[in-house]
């Protein structure tokens, strides 16, 4: 199977940088359009995209600063059973952030384009957390 993976440093505190990858507030500003907030393991966290993208995921790690891991089981066919994580490591003040998005069924188009998107999301994600910039959902994967 194929996985995702991508590595990169936020210069902000793991807690700052969970809050920014955990809490709805913080997804809603680089991923989704909204969700629904949910802090323990075992718990149906809500994704929504628009009106035909109403995904689910369960939360399967959450370890306060250092790991945030959803299980997809309502998105696109593909996505379904994949978990999406976060491994953050904090030294001095910046923190290390390994994302995985692995169980991919297959090496497809699919796959391929969003790995790309990904890579766009979380650098939205990184000036959200560094300077506080807000794009607006809209316009998300073309800045």
């Amino acid at each position: 199977m194929p996985d995702i993976f991508h590595s990169f440093t936020i210069k902000a505190s793991s807690q700052k940088v969970f809050k920014g990858i955990s809490t709805s507030e913080g997804l809603d500003n680089w991923w989704t359009k909204t969700s629904d907030e949910k802090t323990e393991i075992g718990s149906v966290y809500g994704l929504y995209f628009g009106e035909q993208y109403k995904w689910k995921a369960i939360i399967t790690k959450y370890i306060s600063e250092k790991e945030f891991e959803l299980q997809l089981t309502e998105a696109d066919a593909d996505w379904i059973g994949s978990k999406v994580g976060f491994l953050l490591n904090e030294k001095d003040g910046i923190t290390r952030v390994d994302f995985y998005h692995t169980g991919w069924k297959e090496n497809s188009d699919h796959f391929k384009y969003s790995s790309y998107c990904w890579a766009m999301y979380l650098r939205i994600l990184k000036r959200y957390v560094e300077f506080g910039e807000q794009v607006a959902y809209e316009k998300r994967l073309s800045v």
